[in-house]
């Protein structure tokens, strides 16, 4: 918060953290976006607020009637008491054209009057906070670009020293952006809204200028639901962060710890990383239930496996935990990736993290996960964010990637993000004795030694197993192993020791 400025609250969830503490009251702002994007409801939310707080409030509408505007609000369950309305709306008889008119332009007279009645709403109100709907139909009235500045100016300057914050809503029908309104403001909101070839539209909310103040800069999301509009802001890891203890996340798997060197750390991320139906999803699972029945609390994001399904499956296999929030318990989220928002999944991580206490959290999977990206590039960025803030709170992170191909080598990953993981697990299927088996092994782990076999993994009832390291067999991860000599320990040639 910028020091002896009294800020505004937008009432909108998650824009007074993009503006670091709201708006700065007494100042003029531009809102812009196309028809739909939500300028309206923004509006309305930051009158409400301004109702809550005891402050009066105005909106003047020279496009919607009062019954439009109401009918809106009505939409998100919204009453609108507090607010005085004062319409500006064409009458009837402005269908019809004055005759009695003859020295000046009907435009001239029109604007006239109309920023006149503005002017006495004001001084009649004496709002603390006002809403201007919209500058398109001044615009229109004013005909030449220069005179409609000179009006805007005016209003500006009537404005200063009145203790108002007064939001001017535009609706960019001047073909595209209007840069003479937006040096003008002392801030700009900018709403977008895309409808991609396939699946629900998705908004955006961005701050292009914002006098005396620090913000949020770049694309920040958007949903507009019953209820008005929620902004999810970009995670900054560098902002974010906790004091911990960098403990050891154990799996409840003697041989699994093992092979991870003794078991994988607080504030590190893991990908795990192999076909479908190799283990993956179970073995990340195995440190979430496990934590919980240490006393934590864990959380799973699924973005294929239904959470009944998973819960199910995991029971099946021995691995029982109190469903819920909170210690001791493990929260199973299904997420939509057509429904859910890049930046409004990492919100939902960083309330599981701050708000319930979530000390192992599991993303399953990283596929799922770029079907709610708009590019690859944006998921390995967002992702960096995620995991770096992860870590910063001492969270183990386990990040589930599934390959395209079951075997041999044409394995591909759905994007390369193994650089950013401290530790990597391979999951391999591979032929042998007539059966299909799984295989495991870790590649990599930045904060220790682990183990360079690979291991049999196989899961019953009584939940996961390992088995020894596969000396006897050479080509397990291409798929099709070939049985070779085992030589003895001390011979030339023996190599089984673990890796630092």
């Amino acid at each position: 918060m910028t020091a002896g400025k009294t800020r505004s609250a937008t009432g909108v969830p998650g824009l007074d953290e993009v503006l670091h503490g709201g708006l700065i009251a007494g100042q003029l702002y531009l809102v812009d976006g196309e028809p739909g994007a939500g300028k309206t409801t923004l509006a309305l939310q930051y009158l409400m607020q301004g109702v809550r707080e005891g402050e009066p409030c105005l909106y003047v509408t020279l496009g919607e009637t009062a019954a439009e505007l109401r009918a809106g609000a009505a939409s998100h369950g919204w009453a609108l008491d507090g607010v005085e309305i004062v319409e500006l709306v064409a009458a009837e008889s402005d269908l019809f054209g004055d005759s009695d008119l003859t020295m000046y332009h009907p435009s001239e007279v029109e604007l006239s009057e109309t920023t006149r009645r503005v002017l006495e709403a004001v001084e009649r109100c004496k709002p603390r906070r006002m809403v201007l709907d919209s500058l398109s139909e001044l615009r229109l009235l004013a005909q030449a670009s220069l005179r409609y500045r000179r009006q805007i100016l005016a209003l500006k300057q009537f404005f200063v020293g009145r203790g108002c914050t007064v939001l001017f809503l535009d609706d960019r029908s001047s073909e595209g952006a209007d840069t003479q309104l937006h040096s003008i403001a002392h801030g700009v909101i900018a709403l977008e809204r895309h409808v991609p070839a396939y699946g629900p539209a998705q908004r955006q909310l961005r701050i292009t200028k914002f006098r005396g103040s620090d913000f949020i800069s770049g694309q920040q999301d958007l949903l507009i639901r019953r209820g008005g509009l929620e902004v999810f802001p970009r995670l900054r890891p560098g902002q974010h962060g906790a004091t911990y203890q960098r403990d050891v996340v154990p799996s409840g798997v003697p041989a699994l710890d093992q092979l991870l060197g003794g078991g994988t750390d607080r504030g590190t991320a893991t990908l795990l990383v192999g076909p479908a139906g190799s283990g993956k999803s179970t073995i990340a699972a195995q440190y979430a239930v496990m934590a919980a029945k240490r006393g934590g609390h864990a959380a799973i994001f699924t973005f294929e496996e239904g959470r009944k399904l998973l819960l199910d499956r995991l029971a099946s296999l021995g691995m029982v935990a109190e469903e819920g929030i909170g210690p001791g318990k493990l929260q199973v989220r299904q997420i939509d990736a057509a429904e859910v928002l890049p930046s409004q999944f990492a919100n939902i991580v960083r309330t599981s993290v701050e708000t319930d206490g979530a000390s192992v959290v599991v993303i399953d999977s990283l596929n799922g996960y770029l079907n709610a990206m708009p590019e690859e590039r944006a998921l390995v960025t967002q992702l960096h964010e995620l995991l770096t803030y992860l870590n910063n709170h001492g969270v183990a992170t386990f990040v589930v990637a599934t390959q395209s191909g079951m075997m041999g080598s044409n394995m591909r990953n759905p994007v390369d993000t193994s650089y950013l993981a401290d530790a990597v697990v391979l999951f391999r299927m591979y032929e042998h004795h007539g059966a299909v088996r799984k295989a495991i092994s870790v590649i990599k782990k930045r904060s220790g030694w682990h183990e360079d076999t690979i291991r049999q993994l196989w899961f019953d009832g009584e939940g996961v197993h390992l088995g020894p390291p596969l000396m006897n067999l050479r080509g397990v991860l291409a798929g099709v192993p070939v049985e070779v000599t085992v030589r003895h320990e001390g011979e030339p040639g023996d190599d089984r020791a673990g890796r630092r």
